[in-house]
This record gives C-alpha cells, sequence and structure tokens, in this order.
C-alpha cells in the first residue's frame, strides 16, 4: 500500500508538474484508477464522499472570501490609505518603499495573490518610474509582502492545509497570528534597507514629489480627496469580520456568509445589481472551490484505502530518532526551498499528508507540521516560485525577470521564514 500511495503522488506530481492535466481533473481521477489498482471497488464512493464532506466548510469559506474582498476591493476600501500614503511620502524614495510595504500587507488582506499584485503594482508603479526608481524594488517589497499575509485563513496555503489536514482554520491560523505579525514587521524593516538604497542612488525629488500629488496620483489612481460611498460601513465591517474570525465567535465559513449578504445589501439594495457583482467575480469563485472539492476525493481515498498510514510507516523507518520530534523545525525551514520544486497543490496535497503522519509516529501533532509548512511554502516560498501562476501577473505588470526578483529577495525571503519560525517557537506555535 506504501508503494501504491507514493506512486499515486508520483503521478499526480508529474501530471500537474508537466501540465498535461489541470489540477483538478488529477484530483478526480487519479486516485480513482490507483484505488481500483489496489483492489478496492464499491467502497470507492464512501471514501470520496466522506473526502468531500471534510472539506466543504473550507470551499465554503474560500468561495464567499473571494466574494467578499471583491466587493470590497470593488467599492474602493482600501483606495483612501493607499492615497494618503504615498501622498505622504511625496518625491522621498525611502518613504515611497516603505509605504508600498505598508499598502501591499493592508491590501493581501484579501487573499488574492494575483489581485494584490495588480491593485498594488497599477497604483504605485507609474510613481516608481516618474521617480526613476527600480520596478525590480517595487516587485521585491510587494513580493515579500504579500508572502508574509498569504497565510491568513482565506488564502490558497491555509485553505489547501486545513483540506490536507482536516484541521479547522483556527487551529491552524491563530497560534501564527505572532509570527505572521513578526513577518510584517521584518518586510517593513526590508523596505526599509531597499528604500535607503534607493535614496542613496537618486536622492529626493521634490519636486517631481509635488507633481505625483495632484497628477500621477489622481490620474493612476483616479480617486477623489473624498471617502468612497459607505466606506466607514464597509471598514467597521471588515474590521468586525476578521475580529470575530479569529474569536471563533462562529463557524468561519458561516461568517463569511453573513458577512457578504450584509456587505451585498447595503452596498447594492438593487437586486440587478447584487447579481452583476456576484457575477463579476464568479469565475475566482468557481475556480477554487471546484478544486478544493475535487482534493476531497484524492484525500479521502488517501485517507480511505490506508495508503497515507502505510506511507507515514515507510517514512518514519528512514528518519532518525533523534531528528523526528524536531521535525515541524525541519519542515519550517526546507517547505520555502522545495517550493521552487512542487507546486502549492503539490506540496500541499501530496507532500504534506505524508509528513504530518510521519511527524505523528513521532508524537508530533499533525497540526504543527502544518503550521510549520505555512511558516515556509506558505509565506516566503508563495513569491519566489515559477510554480504559482501569479508570480507571473507580478513580474509581468513590473516588465521585471523571475530570475532577477529570486536574486534579489530570496535571502530575505529566508529571513522571513527564519524570523517567524522563531517567534513561532517562542509563542509555543510549533514544537522545539
Amino acid at each position: 500500500m506504501a508503494i501504491l500511495g507514493f506512486l499515486m503522488i508520483g503521478t499526480f506530481l508529474y501530471l500537474v508538474m508537466s501540465k498535461r492535466v489541470s489540477v483538478l481533473i488529477a484530483f478526480a481521477l487519479v486516485p480513482i484508477i490507483f484505488a481500483l489498482i489496489g483492489g478496492f471497488g464499491l467502497e470507492i464512493g464512501k471514501m470520496m464522499l466522506d473526502g468531500i464532506a471534510k472539506v466543504t466548510p473550507t470551499g465554503i469559506m474560500i468561495g464567499f472570501s473571494i466574494l467578499y474582498f471583491g466587493l470590497m476591493i470593488d467599492k474602493g476600501l482600501f483606495d483612501p490609505m493607499i492615497t494618503r500614503l504615498i501622498r505622504f511620502a511625496k518625491g522621498d524614495p525611502l518613504k515611497i518603499v516603505m509605504a508600498t510595504a505598508i499598502i501591499t500587507l493592508v491590501v493581501a488582506l484579501d487573499g488574492d495573490g494575483s489581485a494584490t499584485f495588480m491593485i498594488t503594482v497599477t497604483a504605485l508603479l507609474p510613481i516608481y518610474k516618474r521617480l526613476g526608481m527600480s520596478s525590480l524594488t517595487l516587485a521585491g517589497v510587494v513580493a515579500l509582502g504579500a508572502g508574509v499575509m498569504n497565510i491568513i485563513p482565506w488564502g490558497g496555503p491555509l485553505a489547501r492545509a486545513m483540506v490536507s489536514l482536516g484541521a479547522e482554520s483556527s487551529e491552524l491560523f491563530n497560534p501564527i497570528i505572532p509570527a505572521m505579525l513578526a513577518g510584517a514587521v521584518w518586510v517593513v524593516f526590508v523596505s526599509y534597507i531597499f528604500g535607503k538604497k534607493e535614496r542613496k542612488r537618486i536622492g529626493i525629488i521634490s519636486n517631481k514629489g509635488d507633481s505625483l500629488e495632484s497628477g500621477e496620483i489622481a490620474a493612476t489612481l483616479e480617486m477623489s480627496s473624498s471617502l468612497p460611498k459607505l466606506y466607514w460601513f464597509n471598514l467597521i465591517l471588515t474590521i468586525s469580520l476578521i475580529v470575530a474570525l479569529i474569536m471563533e465567535i462562529i463557524p468561519v465559513p458561516v461568517l463569511f456568509i453573513i458577512a457578504f449578504a450584509i456587505a451585498l445589501l447595503v452596498n447594492f439594495p438593487d437586486v440587478k445589481k447584487q447579481q452583476e457583482q456576484i457575477a463579476s467575480h464568479a469565475q475566482s469563485m468557481v475556480m477554487v472551490c471546484t478544486t478544493i472539492f475535487a482534493a476531497g476525493i484524492f484525500t479521502g481515498i488517501l485517507s480511505g484505502t490506508k495508503m497515507i498510514d502505510a506511507m507515514a510507516v515507510s517514512m518514519v523507518s528512514s528518519i532518525p530518532d533523534w531528528l523526528g520530534g524536531h521535525l515541524p523545525i525541519l519542515v519550517a525551514v526546507v517547505s520555502m526551498p522545495l517550493s521552487l520544486i512542487f507546486s502549492p497543490d503539490a506540496f500541499y496535497y501530496g507532500l504534506l499528508p505524508v509528513l504530518s503522519e510521519a511527524g505523528a509516529a513521532f508524537g508530533v501533532d499533525p497540526i504543527e507540521i502544518g503550521r510549520a509548512a505555512l511558516l515556509g511554502n506558505g509565506t516566503t516560498g508563495f513569491p519566489l516560485s515559477p510554480l504559482n501562476p501569479s508570480v507571473f501577473v507580478l513580474i509581468g505588470l513590473c516588465k521585471v525577470d523571475l530570475g532577477d526578483l529570486q536574486k534579489k529577495i530570496f535571502f530575505w525571503a529566508f529571513g522571513s521564514t527564519i524570523v517567524m519560525t522563531i517567534v513561532a517557537l517562542l509563542t509555543g506555535a510549533i514544537p522545539l
């Protein structure tokens, strides 16, 4: 069964990474074929249904979070903050780079890497060009900020980890909040270093900064000095949503449904406008949710056939006893470079379940393995991996080379993992 399991995961990884088939098709068909090879017949149906049932809450949460934050972006929730930060920076490259980091950290709350890149780069690239600043610096800071924020509960990595481990978002996310905040501080610190270099290179350009306030900002961001309609309502609703999510007042999937329903009703009282708003983000929602439900078939068969147990036993036999108890630290450190080899789907659905089961054999909670994986692969690996499609949105908008981006921020990105791992160890999110 272990051999069969490794072959199934290997086939899945090959098909996905070589782009022979879509992730959804690989999730749905590959496990069925290998389950049949293993001699499992009609019981496969129950295994698949059990797997789908486990991932349903995650699918609901991700689907409605896409709709909710899509609505908030459309209504300009983040626009005033972006405008004020850029106006404050004016012609000082140091302030502009640091503002870039803060803007990215806030905008990345939408949980969509591609949307984060489009919003921040579209707003800031003309200003960088106007002042003669490096587009690579912009891409690097945005990548670092988006990476740290990529582990929020409605983001892709944590959703995948929830599916693979059968865990609640609060189990994985809440204990690593201090680590994520430390990562955010690290990003701002790195932006300060980058900004100092830019200021040294081109100096403070006050006259161009003045023209930016009235010209470039208006043209680029297309904002007025007044707040968007219903801004305070949307801000309070979003803050309340995040607080309720962390405090676990009600289940997260239900929370997002309620929040989206309220936001949709208040912002779009007309039924036709409500339907148009839902339709505008339906494609993103469908693409993500269908993949999550198909992943339920994969994880259901993997656990139902006991392949995962057999694979874990075989892995445990190859791990020295002295290393087994420290597996979370090892996973946190190596998962960042592994992101350059494994796509997010391949890592979380193929590799993480095996690592978590192997850790369990040494008395390590699988949830702790999941948190460790998020600290490396979910954060700093996300903006550097060529297997992550949204990265190409970033380098395409900034017109920079992926290799140049990797060389510029690999060290600093790995630093994010180290900082976050240290804080996670100090707070007990992962064991020493």
